[in-house]
């Protein structure tokens, strides 16, 4: 798949399956915006891709508020003068039961993963509806879809991200833009690698395929998404979870 001519924003890029997106892209052709809260881990990875002879640009930011994806997308168009791919790849978890959980807990994952998706969407797709064509791809979760105890928050803001997700791919699909969910399931990440052996074993235990994913199989789902050969794929959620939400 190619995407020679394509710009590309991905945030939380600066490692996990954000950062195997952002490589991914680059690889097809794209120029990757790489965006991160921590400046120097979006440097690392538009280095990297820079290194490797692709076209990268370090936008960090914070993108949960208005100001901070002001500036990124602002430094984008004056590099590029365009925006064609937004994946929306930036969240947090605060995970605590429900009774113990602090209103900062709830609207800081809110914020993060739910809000960005809101902000990141609205700048971008002023830009792609001048080009007639775009593609917007947002990481949710399997727990947006079953719920998972102790994520009530996490759970609201993926499942948030689905509703977000399906509305605007009926107000914007006549104009040339898609715009799909990502919902990985059990995937091996910084993350899950701080998991004990026992929530582990529990975890892939609902795994039909019995195997954590990888960043790689989230990334390749999303490129496809990116890609021409998904032109007329709009308003999905594309599990990557080896079977998870069959059970």
């Amino acid at each position: 798949m190619s995407y020679n001519g394509r710009v590309a924003l991905v945030t939380g890029a600066g490692r996990g399956i954000g950062r195997t997106i952002a490589l991914r892209l680059s690889h097809g052709g794209a120029a990757v915006a790489v965006n991160d809260i921590l400046p120097e881990s979006a440097a690392q990875v538009a280095d990297e891709i820079t290194t490797s002879g692709g076209q990268a640009l370090s936008v960090p930011g914070d993108v949960s508020t208005r100001e901070g994806v002001s500036a990124v997308v602002k430094a984008i168009i004056s590099k590029y003068g365009r925006l064609d791919v937004l994946v929306n790849n930036a969240g947090v978890t605060q995970d605590q039961l429900l009774v113990r959980m602090s209103d900062e807990e709830w609207e800081n994952v809110l914020a993060v993963n739910l809000r960005s998706v809101f902000l990141c969407s609205r700048a971008a797709v002023r830009y792609m509806l001048k080009g007639r064509w775009g593609r917007i791809i947002s990481i949710a979760s399997v727990t947006g879809l079953i719920g998972n105890a102790g994520q009530t928050n996490y759970g609201a803001a993926k499942a948030g991200i689905i509703g977000l997700t399906r509305s605007l791919a009926r107000e914007v699909g006549a104009r040339g833009i898609t715009v799909n969910a990502v919902a990985p399931g059990f995937i091996e990440t910084d993350m899950t690698a701080k998991l004990t052996d026992k929530r582990r074993r529990e975890s892939l235990s609902t795994v039909p395929m019995g195997r954590p994913g990888t960043t790689e199989d989230v990334a390749a789902a999303c490129a496809f998404l990116a890609s021409d050969d998904a032109s007329y794929i709009t308003g999905h959620v594309l599990t990557v979870d080896g079977g998870m939400t069959c059970i």
